[in-house]
């Protein structure tokens, strides 16, 4: 009995609480939260509406007693058949009722009315319906209150319009009691002594019912519907807005101009940014003076039909450098990156990109192009010059030159205009310096022409075998000075490559006088080549002291030296064998650990035979 009395608690509980969350989550799949706020907000709606329905309902409670006071001593025609006991019963029942509604009244304030609206409108509901119910059961008949049901289930449908599983308990909680309870004890209407129903009072009540139960089941489902989809509005809104000021603040606080203009030569936005690019103080001053920019803002102005044709040619144009006047009359270069935007039938509506202020760069570009002429001019020949004169020297008067670089003190002051003897050593030497200069000089200009004109190259059939022999021929007596052992596996069936013979045999030579370099005598290297597809893989393998991952990642960028603490070069040999290698079409890199040695490797494309 316990356990049946549990069971029916909780399915009480779960029916007039909670009745449709799992109907909403079901129908909506939307966040908890909004479906907790939905459920907050119907909750309140119905504790609200069910203050109001009372009031109406103890002000028409009010009307029908005065009614039946007044027909007490003066009788009214319609009520004259109901017997003179009767009518005082139905004064006693309307006071019961009126007590039921009063403690609903009481109830709604409390903190139980605010927490359970659902149970107090059951209750206020019941009171008025099942009072007289039980009035009448007390008493012996049993009273078919069509009218009153009636009223009560029409005003709570229309007040009320909200979890219609409510209004199906109420309507079945009065159902049950007057067909049930009057059934089994066998009472009978006290009118017409009749049965308790007939076919028309059923249909009656089944559609009153029905009509109620829907109209609140369909207006309750808007409510939500519209609930949602205001939240989806909103959400919506707050996304827009955010990702407006997100783009907003990007828009005031991005460094480069950002730009819409129109297809006539106008301004129509500008940041901040711009502004200040072109000396004004705000976007506004920007888009009021510009009126035509083919003539107000370009110091060329063709300039602006070549932007025009370009972005009509190619969609768009990037890196489109320009020389400026700004508020101020001074002249500045820009760099433009814009885009043509259309409508859907592809009519141009306006340009739109950035403006980025390159001056400086430009400053410093004319700056290194005056620093390597000068290089080229006022160090490079002097260099040569003294190149020659000592490759001149040293094959004149090889045999004439004592050996001793030690003069004799007790020897008089020698004659200005006679020569100076040198020993060939230090001549040797002289001449070993002023080649490494001239190298670092040659090095240094055509990295700087490689960066800004590329490599040049002069391609044609050329088999790899020969290429590393070559080079390899010419750095014997280096590696015999450096006890340097050398081993080519690279054989002469590979088949052959569209490359520039002259560059190619300095990228194998970089790689071996770099290891040569940097690792103690007794080195020794291996070079090997095979075929990988398209391509020929290429190693230059060595078992020195190697190279850590740090190091390796940035080895081939431009003047990296890394931890060479005996080495003078700028650290440009392997920047340029990689722009060499990039300019061939192929790959270069390097695989290494320290103490284990280093593994030079490249790529380069195989000429493909053409088909009969």
């Amino acid at each position: 009995m316990t356990n049946w009395l549990r069971t029916v608690q909780k399915w009480w509980k779960k029916l007039v609480t909670i009745a449709t969350i799992g109907e909403i989550t079901n129908v909506y799949t939307v966040h908890q939260t909004q479906v907790q706020e939905w459920l907050t907000k119907r909750h309140r709606f119905l504790w609200q509406r069910l203050y109001l329905w009372l009031w109406l309902a103890l002000i028409c409670l009010v009307t029908f007693s005065l009614r039946n006071v007044y027909d007490l001593f003066f009788p009214l025609r319609e009520l004259k058949t109901l017997p003179q006991s009767l009518k005082i019963q139905v004064l006693v029942m309307n006071g019961a009722v009126f007590l039921s509604l009063m403690v609903c009244f009481l109830l709604h304030k409390t903190k139980f009315g605010r927490r359970y609206p659902g149970i107090l409108f059951l209750g206020s509901s019941w009171s008025l319906n099942l009072t007289a119910q039980l009035f009448a059961t007390l008493k012996g008949f049993a009273l078919p209150d069509t009218a009153g049901w009636s009223l009560v289930f029409l005003s709570q449908a229309i007040l009320m319009p909200t979890r219609w599983t409510l209004h199906l308990i109420s309507q079945i909680g009065v159902l049950i009691y007057y067909f049930g309870v009057n059934s089994v004890l066998g009472l009978k209407t006290p009118i017409t002594n009749t049965d308790l129903y007939n076919v028309t009072f059923l249909l009656y009540i089944l559609w009153l019912c029905i009509i109620c139960d829907l109209g609140v089941y369909l207006y309750d489902r808007l409510q939500c519907s519209e609930f949602y989809a205001r939240k989806e509005l909103e959400l919506t809104n707050t996304k827009l807005q955010l990702a407006e000021a997100k783009y907003r603040s990007i828009f005031e606080n991005a460094i480069e101009g950002i730009f819409q203009s129109s297809p006539d030569g106008r301004y129509i936005t500008a940041n901040p940014a711009l502004a200040c690019i072109y000396g004004y103080n705000s976007p506004q001053e920007v888009t009021d003076n510009f009126t035509d920019i083919e003539h107000q803002l370009y110091v060329d102005p063709k300039r602006r039909a070549e932007f025009v044709r370009l972005i009509e040619e190619q969609g768009f144009v990037s890196e489109f450098e320009s020389q400026i006047y700004r508020r101020d009359g001074s002249i500045v270069w820009i760099s433009e990156k814009a885009y043509a935007v259309r409508d859907e039938q592809g009519n141009l509506l306006y340009y739109e990109g950035l403006i980025e202020d390159i001056t400086q760069r430009k400053q410093a570009e004319e700056a290194l192009r005056v620093f390597l002429h000068a290089v080229s001019h006022d160090l490079r020949n002097p260099v040569l010059g003294t190149v020659m004169v000592l490759r001149n020297l040293l094959n004149q008067h090889r045999e004439n030159i004592p050996q001793s670089p030690i003069p004799n003190p007790q020897s008089p002051v020698p004659n200005p205009q006679s020569p100076i003897p040198v020993p060939r050593l230090i001549l040797e030497r002289m001449l070993q310096s002023s080649d490494r200069q001239l190298s670092l000089i040659n090095s240094l200009l055509e990295a700087h022409i490689s960066e800004v004109q590329g490599i040049a190259l002069q391609c044609q059939a050329v088999e790899l075998h020969r290429v590393v022999t070559d080079a390899i021929a010419d750095l014997e007596p280096i590696l015999a000075e450096n006890q340097g052992t050398l081993t080519n596996l690279v054989t002469a069936d590979l088949p052959l490559i569209a490359a520039d013979t002259t560059q190619l045999w300095r990228v194998f030579s970089n790689l071996i006088l770099n290891a040569i370099k940097h690792n103690p005598p007794g080195l020794k290297i291996a070079i090997n080549a095979s075929c990988q597809g398209d391509k020929i893989y290429c190693t230059v393998t060595d078992n020195g002291v190697g190279i850590s991952p740090q190091q390796c990642e940035r080895l081939f960028e431009l003047y990296f030296r890394g931890d060479m603490r005996n080495s003078v070069s700028l650290g440009l040999g392997l920047y340029l064998c990689k722009q060499i290698i990039n300019a061939h079409g192929g790959e270069i890199g390097v695989n290494s650990q320290l103490q284990k040695g280093a593994t030079f490797w490249l790529t380069l494309p195989i000429i493909r035979e053409k088909s009969n």
